[in-house]
């Protein structure tokens, strides 16, 4: 049984729209490395000290989609009156220079910073969640739509439509439906009767969190994530919605940027906010060593989309 989709989240420029329907091996997310950031060279323009309308916040924007660097992160912040742009190591000077020419005029406006590590998803081994196709994810939240039980996690997760088991090698069920990139969130289907589908998370430490709704998330907002990798870490909400470049096409939209570490193997895991879900790990750069910035799928357009609840 496969769930309907019945709304999405609005798209970007058609010619940016990527298919999600490809099936390959995923590299699944990281936390970000220490986000030791640094004002890039060269972003500095002529004309960056004239004050930027909405409409030339915007269309810088889309000048870095336009730009289709892989390794970027980005977000209007109308406070500022700037788009905030996060590059990772792997960007060079002529990317960026790629960049700062696509948004012409508009250049003034980019507030490009540096981040250690490189943005992506990371293939790794362990548990919980194990696909048919060969990569381990996360679980994220337990949902439901009447009798029927899902599990919601990464979209990167669910691409190919994978079946999936447990560490112990016990069947779940298949993917039930799968949005990535665009989106990054998917539901896994429980066929397993003899599987529980409780309405908390694991803590990592013997114990659970019992979750009981869902909010948006909002700046500054206290949160922890939880992984198959490397358990239980806390930190902040730090910026919403930022489109964020993986490379090779795989572009997502509207996702919430944390100071929260992550690394290989925790796409997918949940991110709440005492007893309320938060968000999904899509991605980021960097370990749990040195911290880093880890990007999330906001969980409330996941069940919003397809008249899904918690438990």
């Amino acid at each position: 049984m496969r769930i309907k989709h019945t709304a999405r989240r609005s798209s970007p420029p058609s010619r940016h729209n990527r298919s999600a329907a490809r099936l390959r091996t995923l590299a699944l997310v990281t936390g970000l490395a220490a986000a030791v950031a640094l004002t890039a060279p060269g972003t500095a323009d002529a004309d960056q000290g004239r004050p930027f309308s909405a409409r030339d916040l915007k269309a810088a924007s889309n000048a870095v989609l336009a730009a289709d660097v892989g390794g970027t992160a980005w977000t209007v912040d109308t406070k500022s009156k700037s788009v905030l742009v996060r590059a990772d190591s792997t960007v060079s000077g002529a990317e960026l220079a790629k960049i700062r020419k696509v948004a012409g005029r508009n250049a003034g406006a980019l507030r490009i910073k540096h981040t250690r590590g490189k943005l992506t998803r990371l293939l790794s081994g362990g548990d919980p969640l194990y696909a048919s196709a060969g990569w381990r994810c996360s679980a994220g939240f337990n949902v439901h739509i009447g009798t029927s039980y899902y599990i919601l996690t990464a979209g990167h997760c669910t691409q190919g439509y994978p079946t999936w088991r447990t560490a112990l090698g016990l069947s779940i069920g298949p993917t039930a439906y799968s949005s990535f990139p665009v989106n990054d969130y998917g539901y896994i289907a429980y066929t397993n009767p003899l599987l529980p589908h409780p309405s908390n998370v694991n803590l990592y430490n013997g114990t659970y969190r019992t979750i009981t709704g869902s909010a948006n998330a909002g700046v500054g907002m206290l949160v922890e994530r939880s992984g198959s990798t490397t358990g239980l870490h806390s930190g902040t909400v730090t910026g919403l919605n930022y489109t964020v470049n993986y490379g090779n096409g795989d572009v997502v939209y509207q996702m919430i940027q944390t100071n929260v570490c992550a690394e290989p193997g925790d796409s997918g895991g949940p991110l709440f906010s005492g007893n309320t879900a938060i968000g999904l790990t899509s991605g980021g750069a960097g370990d749990c060593t040195f911290g880093g910035v880890t990007y999330f799928q906001p969980v409330v357009e996941a069940l919003n989309n397809h008249g899904v609840s918690l438990p």
